[in-house]
């Protein structure tokens, strides 16, 4: 995404506004054409332009002044904006001012708050997470504390959103947080609201010798961040006197962020003068191709990048730069395929328009948009002619020559498939089952346990646990046998013994199935507890057990050690 800015006209009526944007498109169309540079040689487009301005206005106004109903003209209009929009992709989108402030934060990395990430459980709102050296942490607030109140509100029926937006608050205000912890009586905290910048690399760490980076995001300063935590780890291996023998960038569920930062990030890794990206766009002026400005940190430190198909935007940027280079090796999963680029154009009163003006192709030519499924319903009038999509099977060359394939998004040099949740951990999850019980636990052990826990004893105090809460879970075939029970009961409300028996003994089954299915979940269960245990007393412990488990980073692990395999990977 990059960066063009439109300055606001401030102190405006709308209708003044646009009979000043209609007037000065009426007068650039009546131009003849060759009297100035920039008008082109048909006048056809600007005619329309005017014409269909005139018209958006005139439906407003009469909508506004004589429906049935009274209507709130502002939603009016930002529901016009967003129809108009949704006829194009799903990434141009319209953001009202407050939506303009969110995502200022989200590309900065800064937001004035205290720190703290918060979620609604059980119709309740927790600290699930506390960011390090800012008020929250410095304070005290732990994962798994409940909020109360702020400032003397009572939060129990307002929403996250809502909760969130009360946190927030103008650097060096005061915030006062009512907190319950299990164990203790109800206390409250005085805080004082700081810029809080959040770390695009939210873990680092060694794992046998090879240095692991995870990146969330590539804000503004993703590139530095991950420098930063480069050398660390180059320190790291120095004091404890071993080579850096390698490097896994995790890439996975990283939406991605801004183009420019893309380009640092793989700088970092390639040499000076490659080519990144190029963006192509239907004016001259939007395309463009980027390569690196400044030597790397290292140029041949083994490299493997893991994706999925949650990592998007910039950060297939960056992993298709260095597939297409030769530079490293891609584990995982196909990217998604989120390949246009979006201007940020701010336009009048605080809002901005988010236009996608180009698209992105790596090194070799590949598109990473993928193509865009006609919805049916997405529009009742086709606006955009029909593009065509890049197959699949086309294919496209790295730099020593070796075959990568179109299609949308970047395919791995090596798939792993991700851990699939089995339906009753995701629903042990979804309900908070699992947080739950480690709020208590954390509670009741005020020092770290050792791991792994004791299992038998753990599994058992957590089904007492779920039966207190009354957690109830129900298979597929336990839900399809409802609905089966509910239509014939429909359509023989009299009582049927025969049917009855029937569906008795098919409810036998299906029960025993399910506990079947909650006991061969037991080990799995288990394992998610430990690491919801420790995310309790350290994140990062928590982080580096998550990581023992993951085989994506044991394959990275695997192919990093391995110099012969890794060189035939990349090498024809």
């Amino acid at each position: 995404m990059d960066n063009r800015s439109v300055r606001p006209v401030c102190g405006r009526s709308f209708p003044g506004l646009l009979r000043s944007a209609l007037a000065s498109l009426f007068l650039i169309a009546s131009v003849p054409s060759g009297t100035l540079q920039a008008v082109p040689s048909t006048n056809r487009e600007y005619f329309d332009i005017v014409r269909s301005i005139d018209l958006l206005g005139e439906v407003y106004q009469e909508v506004s002044k004589d429906y049935v109903d009274k209507v709130n003209v502002s939603e009016l209009m930002y529901a016009g904006i967003d129809g108009m929009l949704h006829t194009l992709d799903p990434y141009t989108v319209f953001l009202d001012e407050d939506a303009s402030k969110d995502f200022g934060e989200l590309t900065s990395g800064h937001y004035p708050g205290i720190g703290v990430s918060i979620a609604s459980i059980d119709g309740r709102i927790y600290v699930t997470s506390t960011v390090e050296g800012y008020p929250a942490s410095k304070n005290g607030i732990k994962v798994g504390d409940r909020i109360v109140s702020i400032n003397s509100r009572n939060i129990g029926k307002l929403s996250l959103e809502e909760v969130k937006g009360l946190i927030k608050g103008p650097s060096g205000s005061s915030i006062t947080i009512r907190i319950e912890r299990q164990g203790m009586p109800v206390f409250s905290l005085k805080l004082l609201r700081e810029e809080v910048r959040v770390n695009s690399v939210s873990y680092s760490g060694l794992i046998d010798g090879i240095g692991y980076i995870e990146m969330k995001n590539f804000g503004t300063r993703a590139a530095e961040d991950l420098r930063e935590a480069y050398q660390a780890l180059r320190t790291e291996a120095s004091g404890k006197k071993v080579p850096l023998r390698g490097l896994i960038l995790d890439l996975r569920n990283n939406p991605g962020g801004l183009l420019d930062v893309a380009v640092d990030v793989t700088s970092l890794f390639v040499r000076k003068g490659s080519e990144v990206v190029s963006i192509k766009g239907r004016l001259p002026k939007t395309s463009k191709s980027y390569a690196t400005a400044t030597p790397p940190l290292d140029a041949s430190l083994p490299l493997a990048i893991l994706i999925n198909n949650e990592t998007a935007s910039a950060a297939e940027i960056v992993s298709g730069a260095i597939q297409d280079l030769d530079r490293g090796v891609i584990i995982g999963g196909r990217s998604f395929g989120k390949g246009l680029v979006q201007s940020v154009i701010r336009v009048s009163y605080g809002h901005t328009l988010k236009l996608t003006t180009a698209k992105y192709y790596t090194p070799s030519g590949r598109l990473i948009q993928k193509e865009l499924l006609d919805e049916g319903d997405r529009s009742t009038r086709k606006v955009l002619p029909g593009t065509g999509s890049e197959k699949t099977s086309r294919i496209f060359y790295t730099s020593g020559k070796r075959k990568v394939y179109g299609g949308g998004g970047i395919s791995p040099d090596i798939e792993v498939a991700e851990p699939v949740l089995s339906p009753y951990l995701s629903e042990l999850r979804r309900k908070g089952m699992l947080f739950l019980f480690s709020a208590g636990f954390r509670s009741t052990n005020a020092s770290m346990p050792s791991m792994p826990l004791e299992r038998k004893g753990l599994m058992a105090s957590f089904g007492d646990f779920i039966r207190k809460r009354e957690f109830t879970f129900r298979t597929e075939s336990e839900q399809r046998f409802n609905e089966l029970k509910e239509s014939l009961e429909q359509e023989r409300p009299e009582r049927d013994e025969g049917r009855e028996n029937c569906l008795s003994l098919l409810r036998q089954q299906i029960d025993s199935i399910r506990e079947t299915e909650i006991a061969q979940e037991s080990d799995k269960v288990a394992a998610a507890l430990e690491v919801e245990i420790l995310r309790h007393y350290s994140e990062r412990l928590a982080r580096m057990a998550e990581l023992d488990q993951d085989p994506a980073v044991r394959k990275a692990l695997e192919v990093l050690t391995d110099s012969h395999r890794y060189s035939s990977l990349l090498h024809l």
